[in-house]
C-alpha cells in the first residue's frame, strides 16, 4: 500500500498553513492527486512530501522558490547528476556570498552601535558627575 497524506497532515507535520501548501501547489512544487466528489480532496504522495521538505529546506538556505523549484525539478529529471550538483553548488555559492556580505554589514552596524553606547555612557557619567557636584555644592550653601 502506498503512503499518502492529506493537506492537513502535511500542514501539521511541517507547521504550515494549508494556504501555504496550496501556494506551493500553485507554483508547481507539489502535484497532488485529486479524489472525492468533484476532485475536491488533495492526496499528496511521498514524492510531494519530499518535495515540500526540500522546498522548506531551500527557503531556510535563502533560496527563492523559483530557485528551489529549479533544483528540485533537476532531481526529478533523468539528467546528469554532475550537472545537477554543479548547479546546486553554484546557487549555494551565490547565497553564501550574499549571506557573508549581510553578516559583514551587520558586524559593521554592531560595531557602530558599540561606539555609540560607549559615547552615550561616557556622556551620562559626565552628566551624573556634574549633577552630583552641583547637588553637593548646593548642600554646602544651604548648610552655611
Amino acid at each position: 500500500m502506498t503512503t499518502t497524506y492529506t493537506i492537513s497532515d502535511l500542514a501539521r507535520e511541517f507547521d504550515l498553513t494549508t494556504r501555504a501548501i496550496r501556494f506551493y501547489e500553485d507554483l508547481g512544487l507539489l502535484q497532488p492527486e485529486r479524489s472525492g466528489p468533484g476532485g475536491r480532496n488533495r492526496v499528496y504522495s511521498v514524492r510531494d512530501r519530499t518535495r515540500l521538505k526540500l522546498t522548506l529546506r531551500a527557503k531556510r538556505l535563502g533560496l527563492s522558490l523559483t530557485e528551489a523549484k529549479d533544483i528540485i525539478e533537476m532531481y526529478d529529471s533523468p539528467r546528469d547528476t554532475g550537472a545537477q550538483l554543479t548547479k546546486f553548488l553554484d546557487v549555494l555559492a551565490l547565497h553564501r556570498t550574499q549571506i557573508e556580505d549581510q553578516m559583514a554589514d551587520l558586524q559593521a552596524n554592531l560595531e557602530e552601535i558599540k561606539v555609540h553606547q560607549r559615547e552615550a555612557r561616557a556622556l551620562l557619567a559626565k552628566a551624573e558627575a556634574k549633577a552630583s557636584a552641583k547637588s553637593a555644592t548646593k548642600g554646602k550653601i544651604n548648610a552655611a
